[in-house]
């Protein structure tokens, strides 16, 4: 699948000051209304060009985008290194939030395990905190939920964290409705992601309506259809390189990725019409879920180039009609294919 870079091709409106700040989740930290989520600034995406990458991470604070979101396993530890140093000189001018529960081993890289047992959590949260240089993280995420463990005992060791002050706020990732209660009884979670985006609509069933009604806020990954909504995949059915995580997703692959690439049309006529691209089009989207669900929602989309980031920001300032909505609200349901091949690790696994 090859892919056309559009970011010197942006169009004006980029954010001429920072963005605005909500309060993430009922007693949460104040961060921007979107954030950034780092995992491809340094992982998954193929080579990554380290200067640019950097400058990049250097205009997420310019443009008032604070919440800066990574994980343990994105590269193995390699991600949180890798942002170590622009943490160190923004400490108190970022929400940092890392997760656990992918149990990898940097000298094995084929070992993959979901493990939430509370040693395991002990030893991961110092790895990040050393990774990170840090001494307390601010969200901490449960990244993937091990149904070997009950919850109650793994979001027990991590309100311990809290009282220890190694973290600072808590939140899960790809759970349940009824899992996400069940957590918050334990202690408070402050934010809850999972993928949300015009392709990606399924936590609408029943995740968002329990989180707004416990008072934690949302905060979509990939929100941007992991680069789909940009409209920059130009030969659908060419393979992504072997180093891109997407080849090993349904919806980029094959007939699937061909019929998705047909469904950006509604998308290209709302941009056009508000003078915007096709992605500040899809942010706005999500961004307008908050009005719409009443919940704080802070997308998290990632990029390696400094145009993109204030691209993406100046989205936080479009506001889509009755009309927009109506054309862009059927897309999701006529997407080819799921966003895992194997669905049973988020919060639209068969039993949810």
């Amino acid at each position: 699948m090859s892919t056309t870079d559009t970011t010197d091709n942006i169009p004006a409106g980029q954010p001429a000051e920072p963005i605005g700040t909500v309060e993430l989740g009922a007693g949460g930290p104040l961060v921007g209304v979107q954030g950034f989520g780092a995992m491809g600034i340094s992982a998954a995406y193929g080579q990554t060009d380290d200067a640019a990458a950097r400058d990049t991470l250097e205009a997420t604070v310019e443009a008032g985008v604070t919440l800066i979101d990574t994980a343990d396993m994105y590269g193995m530890g390699a991600n949180e290194r890798f942002l170590a140093p622009f943490v160190a000189a923004h400490r108190d001018e970022i929400t940092l939030a890392t997760k656990f529960g992918f149990e990898f081993r940097e000298d094995d890289p084929g070992h993959r395990a979901i493990n939430n047992d509370p040693a395991y959590l002990r030893k991961a949260v110092e790895a990040s905190l050393r990774r990170l240089d840090v001494d307390v993280i601010d969200l901490y995420y449960m990244h993937r939920r091990d149904p070997a463990v009950p919850l109650a005992e793994s979001v027990g060791a991590m309100a311990e964290l809290v009282r220890e002050g190694k973290v600072r706020y808590l939140g899960l990732s790809e759970v349940t409705g009824p899992e996400l209660r069940e957590a918050h009884a334990v202690h408070p979670i402050t934010a809850l992601q999972t993928e949300w985006s015009l392709f990606s609509r399924d936590v609408e069933r029943n995740v968002v309506s329990t989180a707004a009604e416990l008072g934690v806020a949302f905060v979509p990954y990939s929100p941007l259809g992991r680069g789909f909504l940009t409209g920059s995949f130009t030969d659908a059915g060419n393979e992504l390189g072997g180093d891109d995580f997407r080849s090993t997703l349904p919806r980029f692959s094959g007939d699937n990725a061909r019929a998705n690439a047909t469904l950006l049309a509604p998308l290209r006529e709302v941009a056009a019409g508000h003078g915007a691209t096709t992605a500040q089009i899809a942010l706005a989207w999500v961004q307008g879920r908050a009005e719409i669900h009443g919940l704080p929602v802070v997308p998290i989309p990632g990029t390696r180039r400094r145009g993109r980031l204030l691209e993406n920001a100046a989205a936080t300032r479009i506001t889509l009609s009755a009309d927009d909505l109506a054309l862009l609200d059927p897309i999701a349901d006529r997407v080819a294919g799921d966003r895992y091949a194997d669905m049973s690790l988020t919060s639209a696994r068969p039993e949810a």
